[in-house]
């Protein structure tokens, strides 16, 4: 059986932590970002973990 490939764009936005959880920036902090107070944006900064409904298509994109 092949090697499972790892999908290359998926490889790019997400991030496995060393206990196996995926990391995700948040969106909505491209433009406009004078209407979005500074907490806000000061939130977006932080990264989120994948939830658990979409973690296991997400294992699936990152083998390995």
């Amino acid at each position: 059986m092949p090697k499972a490939k790892t999908n290359r764009s998926a490889a790019k936005r997400f991030k496995k932590t060393a206990t196996g959880k995926i990391v995700r920036r948040k969106s909505l902090k491209r433009h406009m970002l004078t209407s979005k107070t500074r907490a806000r944006k000061r939130r977006l900064r932080k990264a989120a973990v994948v939830d658990s409904a979409d973690s296991k298509r997400m294992q699936r994109l990152l083998p390995g």
